[in-house]
């Protein structure tokens, strides 16, 4: 199943720069994983923002919903999800 997730994050300003560094090296190592095995398709920046449009393709809602909680930004986001289904008028459905 694929899916439109956008993330918003927001670190807290407060946080010790050690641990914001450690923090986003283990996101980035689990993201890049994903994206090697093929779940996590595609990741784009909200330009402006700190935040990102990421397409994922997943066995199912659980699936999505295991790997957003591993995600180490979790408890740092928030997260808008849109099930995506083709569109007929997709000239690459042809």
């Amino acid at each position: 199943m694929l899916y439109a997730v956008r993330m918003d994050v927001n670190i807290p300003h407060h946080m010790d720069a050690r641990a914001k560094a450690e923090l986003l090296a283990t996101e980035k190592a689990y993201s890049q994983k994903l994206q090697r095995q093929g779940e996590w398709q595609s990741i784009w920046r909200c330009v402006g923002e700190y935040a990102n449009l990421s397409i994922f393709d997943v066995t199912g809602h659980e699936r999505l919903h295991e790997i957003l909680w591993g995600l180490p930004l979790f408890p740092y986001m928030s997260i808008d999800i849109t099930p995506l289904a083709e569109h007929p008028s997709d000239i690459a459905r042809g």
